[in-house]
Formats: C-alpha cells, structure tokens, sequence
C-alpha cells in the first residue's frame, strides 16, 4: 500500500519491539531498582512483554509499542533518572500473526 503523502500513510496494525532501556548517572552501577520499576509499569501497562537478559521484547500495535517505551522514560525520569538511553528494534510482518509462544519463548507478562 503505498502513498504519496507521508502523513496519510499508516503505522502496522501490529509489531514485535525488543528494547534496552540505559539509565545513566545512576548514583550506583547497579540499575537493579530501575528494572524492578519498569517490570512493575510493564505488569499494568496492557501489553504482552517478555524481560530477558539483553533487554525488554512488547508485543503490540506500533502505537501502543511505541507509547509504551515512551512511558517507561517518563516514569524513570520522574525518579530521578536524568538521562536514559534506549536501543529498539522493531519487527513486522504482514504476512502472518507471530507472538512469543509461536517462537518458543517465555511470556511472564501476558
């Protein structure tokens, strides 16, 4: 589907996102408590997610993905974290609905 004029084309209907959320100036090294802060926002947050050793994968609309990370800056942010960092990568596909189960991985946040 492709159009001409970029603020009339569409987000996908659904997405996959892996991100890792960076504090930095955190008065420890530890970012223990500010993972502890996001699982706890992601527990209430509406989407499927799953915490792993590299990160956070939410599964989801591209808006509600995308609001979501957005969310756990703002609530770190209001702890006291000065500057957060975030590395996302987001799949789609068109083509079939995959979730987590599908590919055999852990979901504790469905």
């Amino acid at each position: 589907m492709a159009d001409s004029d970029p603020n009339k084309l569409p987000t996908p209907a659904s997405c996959t996102a892996d991100f890792c959320l960076i504090p930095i100036g955190t008065p420890t090294a530890s970012v223990s408590q500010e993972v502890a802060h996001v699982q706890r926002f992601l527990k209430t947050a509406g989407v499927n997610y799953s915490m792993h050793a590299a990160g956070t994968t939410l599964e989801g609309s591209w808006e509600q993905v995308m609001t979501v990370i957005g969310q756990c800056h703002t609530m770190l942010h209001a702890r006291g974290v000065v500057r957060i960092q975030s590395d996302i990568r987001i799949g789609s596909r068109t083509d079939k609905k995959q979730t987590f189960q599908d590919k055999g991985m852990s979901n504790p946040g469905a």
